[in-house]
């Protein structure tokens, strides 16, 4: 499926505070975690998520912290903060705003094709 970029942009910021909000994670696996919770649907790369836990790092919604893989590795994490938390239940407010009335006028039809 081919999810149109302003939506894709749209639901970036809610759906890495959610994943954070279940627990520190870094770059990859919050890719891992998108791509999985969209049933592959949904593919971010390096370019698109790396510019945006940078901007959440800036408006305190997110902090960061160096720290080593289970291998070693040198590894970037990323931790949601109480700004964050703030933000996502705004976030989550709007979503369901959205979804209420989209869902209002595309329960009324049988399928996508048949808006």
């Amino acid at each position: 499926m081919n999810i149109d970029k302003d939506l894709v942009a749209a639901m970036a910021t809610p759906l890495v505070l959610a994943i954070l909000v279940q627990g520190t994670s870094y770059g990859y696996a919050i890719l891992g975690r998108v791509r999985e919770l969209s049933g592959g649907d949904v593919e971010w790369t390096d370019g698109m998520l790396y510019p945006l836990l940078h901007r959440l790092e800036r408006l305190g919604y997110i902090g960061a912290e160096w720290g080593a893989s289970p291998e070693g590795r040198r590894r970037r994490y990323y931790e949601i903060t109480e700004a964050g938390r703030a933000q996502l239940v705004e976030q989550r407010t709007q979503w369901a705003t959205a979804n209420r009335t989209l869902g209002a006028l595309w329960g009324q039809t049988a399928s996508p094709a048949g808006a």
